[in-house]
């Protein structure tokens, strides 16, 4: 579990995550958390998908997609939307390492 003064506690597919967020980003954050969820919802519902894992690799697959077909993900500098989306990739590796490792015990 994360330990921080920024920790924030999010759900995803009624699974619990502590993940760590500056307080100015805690608006976006619950945006992604809301975004994130309806699409693994949208593909948990078509049965095809099983297992929070492979249903997280796949909603990510299609978000970046879907970022890269509207031109968001590319990467030309420092405000672009690339590390952004690095970060919250790295957020979403987090969270799911410690739901592994929840798991596991």
């Amino acid at each position: 579990m994360i330990k921080d003064a920024n920790a924030v506690k999010i759900m995803i597919l009624d699974k619990e995550y502590m993940v760590s967020c500056p307080d100015d980003e805690k608006e976006a954050l619950d945006a992604s958390v809301r975004h994130l969820t309806e699409k693994m919802s949208e593909i948990r519902s078509t049965g095809k998908v099983v297992g929070i894992d492979r249903i997280a690799v796949m909603a990510g697959l299609n978000l970046a997609h879907e970022a890269i077909q509207s031109g968001s993900a590319i990467d030309s500098g420092e405000n672009s939307t690339g590390p952004r989306l690095r970060e919250l990739n790295t957020r979403i590796e987090e969270a799911l390492a410690s739901y592994r490792q929840a798991e596991m015990n």
